[in-house]
């Protein structure tokens, strides 16, 4: 099977010409971080922010406006509650990451579907985490846009059906992909990554990495990536490849490896295997 290597990151990541600016590298917004869960929207925008998207704007519960603006100045905030604003935002951005840390409650649920109802067939879509329980389990439409699904193992049984001791099956995972549409990146040891192509595998990944918060990092780099580079899926498993690949080396010396500090070396990580063509 093909499986990723740190040659695609080469034919991904360009060397920035000195010609360009903010809105050369993509507009993306986050909609995520309930009251509860404000720590998995901050990774995700972490994440988009150092993966080098040109402008981030966070749409989360304003109990999470201090530490966000403590942890991350780089990036916008605006009041998930307040659906013009929602909406405002969403609609000019080039990739939409909606999810990491939304919740699962009836108000979560109505956040989603105003989200998805801004959503322009051009855009990029990454639907994670809780996005996904609740498209799967309240049968929410998805959007018309180009869709990227970061399900780990028990939202993939939730969204494809397919249970935990069968998702080895990758004509099983193909065709559930093929039903559903878009990418998706099946998260586990050796993460998958499902399109209209051959499936992609990535070879690399530590247990180190077993800690929450992973998968809201990697859904933010995800969006940063697809902001910038026009090749989605190679933009999508070049992401996957970082996210283990940072987190393999950490863990030469580490029992665990944090995703914050998989997010503090992905600039330079990236400086590594950018390639001009």
């Amino acid at each position: 099977m093909p499986t990723i290597t740190d040659d695609l990151l080469r034919k991904t990541i360009r060397i920035r010409p000195n010609q360009s600016f903010k809105g050369t590298y993509g507009k993306v917004t986050l909609v995520g971080g309930n009251k509860h869960f404000g720590g998995a929207i901050i990774m995700a925008s972490s994440a988009a922010v150092y993966s080098g998207a040109g402008l981030v704007t966070t749409v989360s519960d304003m109990a999470n406006l201090s530490s966000l603006h403590a942890r991350l100045p780089e990036a916008m905030i605006a009041d998930v509650n307040d659906p013009k604003q929602v909406k405002a935002l969403i609609q000019p951005a080039k990739v939409v990451v909606i999810g990491s840390g939304l919740g699962t409650d009836a108000h979560s649920q109505q956040i989603l579907k105003e989200a998805f109802d801004a959503i322009s067939p051009k855009q990029i879509v990454v639907i994670d985490g809780s996005a996904i329980t609740l498209v799967a389990l309240k049968h929410i439409p998805l959007p018309k846009a180009h869709l990227i699904f970061t399900p780990h193992q028990v939202e993939w049984q939730r969204l494809s059906g397919i249970k935990l001791a069968d998702q080895g099956d990758i004509a099983k995972n193909q065709k559930a992909r093929d039903r559903i549409g878009g990418i998706v990146v099946l998260k586990s040891h050796h993460t998958q990554i499902y399109s209209d192509k051959p499936m992609l595998q990535n070879p690399i990944g530590t247990p180190a990495q077993a800690t929450g918060g992973m998968g809201d990092t990697l859904a933010g780099m995800v969006g940063g990536f697809c902001a910038q580079f026009s090749n989605s899926l190679y933009a999508t498993a070049s992401a996957v490849y970082a996210h283990s690949d940072i987190a393999d080396h950490l863990a030469q010396n580490q029992y665990v490896v944090l995703p914050t500090q998989i997010i503090s070396h992905i600039p330079q990580y990236m400086k590594r295997h950018e390639a001009r063509r």
